[in-house]
C-alpha cells in the first residue's frame, strides 16, 4: 500500500531529493511552514518509510570511475542456487552500482562504473571467472543526458 502524502509532504520530498543536507529551518522556510511542523512531517516521512536514506552523491570523475557501462547478461541457468550465487557475486563487486533482473530477451542489466575500457576488461574477466554466464555484452555510455536519484513526486 502506498503511504498517503499531501502537497506539503510533496514539497518537502522535492526539496530533500535535491539536497538532503539542508537544515530543517531551511526546508521550513522554503515551504512557509514552522520549524516544528516541518520537523514533524520530515520525521513522519521517515517513520512511514517514504524517506529511506540520506546520502552524499559523489562525482565519478573525481573518484576515478568516469566510464559508465551497461552490461547485458543472459544466463542459461535459472535455478535458486545460481541466483543466490549471482546476487553474492554482484554485491561483492564495487564497480556494480546497479543490478536489475529483467523481462524480455536478456536476464540481467548491470550498471557498472570504471576508469576506462581497460578497467571494464578487468571487471569483465573477474565476473566471468566467478559466475557461469550464457552471454554477456556491454554498451559504453557516451553521454549522460539525464542522471538523477530524485523520484517523481506528483
Amino acid at each position: 500500500m502506498t503511504p498517503q502524502i499531501d502537497d506539503i509532504d510533496r514539497k518537502i520530498l522535492r526539496i530533500l531529493q535535491r539536497n538532503a543536507a539542508l537544515s530543517v529551518d531551511e526546508v521550513a522556510e522554503q515551504i512557509a511552514l514552522s520549524r516544528n511542523a516541518c520537523w514533524r512531517r520530515m520525521r513522519a516521512l521517515e517513520d512511514r518509510g517514504v524517506l529511506t536514506a540520506k546520502v552524499a552523491l559523489a562525482d565519478p570523475q573525481a573518484l576515478g570511475c568516469p566510464l559508465q557501462v551497461m552490461v547485458l547478461i543472459r544466463s542459461s541457468s535459472h535455478d535458486p542456487e545460481w541466483l543466490v550465487r549471482f546476487h553474492r557475486v554482484v554485491d561483492s563487486m564495487p564497480e556494480v552500482v546497479g543490478a536489475y533482473r529483467m523481462t524480455g530477451d536478456l536476464d540481467y542489466l548491470l550498471r557498472v562504473r570504471v576508469a576506462d575500457v581497460a578497467g571494464y576488461d578487468l571487471f569483465y574477466k573477474k565476473l566471468i571467472t566467478r559466475m557461469p554466464l550464457s552471454d554477456i555484452s556491454a554498451s559504453f555510455v557516451m553521454e549522460e543526458i539525464k542522471e538523477t536519484t530524485a523520484l517523481p513526486v506528483t
